[in-house]
């Protein structure tokens, strides 16, 4: 029996998501007034592809097998090369930056005040209820 029951872990990963995600805008952000830059966004569905994906290793038995490509690109980074909100090419919307900004950072928020409740709790049960 695990003392942490796989919760601290859920959280660990939702807060590498939010991490993840609050680059991905910071970067939109940034580049809001470059030409042809395509704002990306963090996909959830495609971090679970890719990490099941990863997760997959072939065993090279003979030098004469193929080796496995790896990609660059990071886990769950999706662009939409179809959107263009601009003639320069850019495909940013700032005031959808902002209001991803802001749900990130209360769904950060909220995963932080869950750790802190279950570190509480464990540490309430270690001090033996005082």
């Amino acid at each position: 029996m695990s003392i942490f029951d796989g919760t601290l872990s859920n959280i660990e990963n939702g807060l590498s998501y939010t991490s993840l995600k609050q680059k991905t805008i910071a970067q939109n952000i940034a580049n809001v007034d470059t030409p042809n830059y395509k704002a990306k966004d963090v996909s959830f569905h495609q971090m679970l592809e890719d990490a099941k994906n990863s997760s997959f290793q072939a065993n090279k038995t003979d030098s004469k097998h193929f080796d496995f490509q790896s990609t660059n690109r990071t886990p769950g980074v999706v662009n939409n090369r179809q959107l263009s909100y601009r003639n320069n090419g850019n495909s940013v919307d700032m005031d959808k930056e902002q209001a991803s900004l802001a749900e990130n950072s209360i769904f950060y928020n909220t995963l932080i005040e869950r750790e802190n409740g279950k570190l509480n709790s464990l540490l309430t049960v270690i001090k033996g209820g005082n």
